[in-house]
């Protein structure tokens, strides 16, 4: 999967490099990173592979944010969403999340005993 990913990356690169330099330049030096979740076999990639977590947390920020309308000040928005970023890290850590501590230990496990 990893190799054709990076045949992918390559082939995009190739047809699109003189018309967009940096863009390119861009790609290239974070193609190595951005394709880690490959290493990562006993994962869903479709999971972590997307930014759907991701964007799913900013609505939701969004959404608490507009029923405020107007905070008083800075701070009053910085703990709102403070309160709301503590309420989801509990999520993850109660086990409501698709990657749980056992699934990384697990690999962390199985990655040094192939070291």
């Amino acid at each position: 999967m990893k190799e054709a990913a990076l045949r992918a990356a390559n082939d995009l690169i190739k047809k699109y490099q003189k018309r967009f330099p940096q863009a390119m330049e861009v790609l290239e030096e974070g193609l190595e990173d951005s394709l880690q979740f490959y290493s990562f076999q006993s994962f869903d990639f479709r999971k972590i592979s997307s930014t759907n977590l991701l964007e799913r947390l900013h609505k939701e920020i969004r959404r608490r944010s507009r029923v405020v309308g107007i905070f008083p000040g800075p701070n009053a928005y910085l703990r709102l969403v403070t309160c709301y970023l503590m309420e989801y890290a509990d999520d993850w850590s109660s086990g409501k999340s698709y990657i749980t501590r056992e699934i990384i230990e697990e690999y962390r496990a199985k990655a040094l005993i192939a070291a």
